[in-house]
């Protein structure tokens, strides 16, 4: 079988130093919060009756993916760098309001992910079935309202290493539709220039899909 993750040597490696420096820190995880404009995104969504939710899983489990910043963690006591990162994301029980933690390995694409995800999340009964996984992006979106910040629970565990995705509640904005987005990732690994270049491409990522996937639809004919 496969190795799902490459060991890191420090020696050398020139994120060591500044790995070192924050993997002691107290609190070595931050959140930055910011908007996203998902007009072309969400009518690409409901065009084709896809969850809103689930299809933006996929998208910022693609784009933080391209981002190796982001596929960091610890494990044993080393760095480790995954080859394919999966989803955790929460899911409402609407008659108890109550979340369940739901885990889905990540599809090739996007329409198999929503189904397999949809599926997994329905047949699940558990709330949670475990302790998350290393090789994951965690999601838990805040549909209810519209924020301009997030914190989150502090667990104490300073070797968790995976990123922390949210959005709320979108509105209207001059004829767009904006989307509250929220990112938590370890200093260890993520600096401020690694989540600009992740919300660079999760902005085009977002408005661009649906007009690619339509031309290469109609390609094929």
């Amino acid at each position: 079988m496969q190795q799902s993750y490459q060991v890191i040597d420090r020696n050398g490696w020139k994120r060591d130093m500044h790995c070192r420096i924050f993997e002691n820190s107290v609190e070595p995880q931050y959140c930055i919060s910011f908007e996203l404009d998902i007009t072309e995104f969400l009518r690409g969504c409901r065009a084709l009756e896809y969850s809103f939710t689930l299809a933006m899983i996929y998208a910022v489990t693609e784009c933080a993916s391209e981002t190796e910043e982001f596929r960091y963690r610890f494990l044993d006591g080393k760095v480790v760098l995954y080859n394919r990162i999966h989803t955790s994301f929460t899911y409402l029980e609407k008659d108890e309001e109550l979340f369940k933690v739901v885990n889905v390995p990540m599809q090739d694409s996007m329409e198999a992910y929503i189904e397999a995800a949809r599926k997994a999340a329905e047949a699940q009964k558990e709330y949670f079935t475990g302790p998350l996984g290393n090789d994951v992006y965690s999601f838990s979106p805040l549909p209810w309202i519209f924020y301009t910040h997030i914190s989150h629970t502090n667990a104490g565990r300073q070797g968790n290493a995976v990123p922390l995705f949210d959005w709320g509640k979108y509105l209207q904005r001059d004829e767009k539709t904006i989307l509250p987005f929220s990112v938590q990732v370890h200093h260890s690994f993520v600096d401020g220039v690694h989540v600009g270049k992740f919300a660079e491409r999760l902005q085009n990522y977002l408005d661009t899909y649906f007009l690619l996937y339509y031309n290469e639809k109609n390609n094929r004919r």
